[in-house]
């Protein structure tokens, strides 16, 4: 047997290059999903079986004991296509096969909008999980092939969240079919309307800051009266965390947002605890700010506000409102992996951090930062001490 994956393009037929067209015109047997054998053209065999799982293609290959068969894939069967996941399959057992590809909706929705796609994010967000918000920060447009529970009105609800509901969005349905319509328009806009089940989102690239090291100078920050975690803590504070690209951090008790913002430039995506008002006001303008779009803000006190926000690689306690322990504890339930830094000016605040953190299992780790400023006197200079802040960083071994 000789089975060939043919990817159809994004609308039956209309996407098929030559070459698929004549594996199918010698195909024995036909198999694929029941709306791409719908759309075959005349002269192709009549034999052909409804299957999409790649185990459930495999026994109709098996069954159908023909010398040549065509498995149909919509899109191209190089991009997020069940074809890499039948291939192995055929392989085990001794069957040859051939690829070939479509015209994807991503290379469809390009042509129609009179753009090239090489520099584009692709993203699958069609009956998976995707980060809409991490997808537009790097740099560049983001495409998402939608469908199921993340079509593009969901998707575009996730970057207005976010703060980005002004970004430029483009959709595309039913691409070559006789419905087709291509829209544009914000994120804003978008996540409130309704789209067909076979649609594209293109979203352009999110403003983004310059990267830089950790330490913001103060004065950068919009504060208010809110009290705020300076420039010198910080910096040690996510040296100590180890923060890396690919985390999710927890910033509870965030205040102005200026740890929130430090982590969200280093990490993956950040949540930030807060439950003072004017504080919350600050957080989304500094979010703005510094274009901190994968910074999210959760209302509310803690540790009650920490159910349901995703599992932290690490996480600072900058304020505590006197629930330290539980805090900790509600951190050790959601990963007790995740490497904590408790911010803490009084002593008491201290010694139940260092108790708690004790008591977790954590190997810890002490440090007091004292800092001086020096204030002109004329010609002179002198040095005005800030409070002495003590991090206490916990790790598992």
């Amino acid at each position: 047997m000789r089975v060939t994956l043919a990817g159809l393009g994004c609308g039956g037929m209309s996407g098929a290059t030559g070459e698929v067209r004549e594996a199918l015109a010698r195909a024995d047997c036909v198999i694929g999903a029941a709306r791409l054998l719908e759309r075959l053209p005349e002269g192709v065999t009549p034999r052909r079986e409804s299957a999409a799982r790649p185990g459930e293609i495999l026994e109709r290959l098996l069954a159908a004991r023909c010398e040549s068969a065509c498995v149909l894939y919509s899109g191209d069967t190089g991009f997020y296509s069940g074809a890499r996941l039948l291939l192995p399959l055929l392989e085990e057992q001794g069957i040859e096969a051939q690829v070939l590809p479509g015209v994807s909706s991503v290379q469809c929705l390009a042509a129609r909008l009179g753009r090239p796609w090489q520099d584009w994010t692709l993203c699958s967000a069609h009956g998976v999980e995707c980060d809409a918000v991490a997808a537009v920060c790097r740099g560049r447009p983001a495409c998402f092939l939608t469908g199921g529970a993340l079509d593009p009105a969901a998707l575009c609800r996730r970057l207005e969240e976010a703060g980005l509901g002004d970004l430029p969005v483009a959709v595309g349905e039913n691409l070559s079919y006789p419905e087709e319509r291509i829209t544009k328009g914000t994120a804003a806009e978008f996540g409130k309307r309704r789209f067909a089940p076979l649609s594209v989102l293109l979203a352009e690239a999110a403003p983004v800051c310059p990267r830089r090291t950790p330490g913001i100078p103060d004065g950068d920050f919009l504060r208010g009266g809110v009290p705020m975690t300076k420039q010198e803590v910080r910096a040690a504070a996510l040296a100590k965390l180890a923060v890396r690209p690919e985390d999710i951090c927890w910033d509870v008790g965030a205040g102005t947002g200026s740890v929130s913002v430090e982590l969200a430039l280093q990490a993956k995506a950040v949540w930030a605890v807060e439950r003072d008002g004017e504080a919350l006001d600050l957080l989304r303008a500094n979010r703005a700010r510094f274009c901190a779009w994968n910074l999210r803000v959760a209302e509310g006190c803690a540790p009650e506000a920490l159910a349901g926000i995703p599992a932290p690689d690490a996480v600072f306690v900058g304020g505590s409102g006197g629930e330290l322990p539980g805090i900790l504890q509600a951190i050790h339930r959601a990963n007790p992996m995740a490497r904590v830094c408790v911010s803490a000016i009084a002593l008491e605040t201290a010694h139940d951090a260092l108790e708690c953190l004790t008591a977790l299992g954590y190997e810890t780790e002490i440090v007091q930062i004292a800092v001086s400023r020096a204030k002109s006197a004329g010609r002179l200079h002198l040095l005005l001490a800030q409070n002495p802040v003590f991090l206490l960083t916990g790790v598992r071994p």
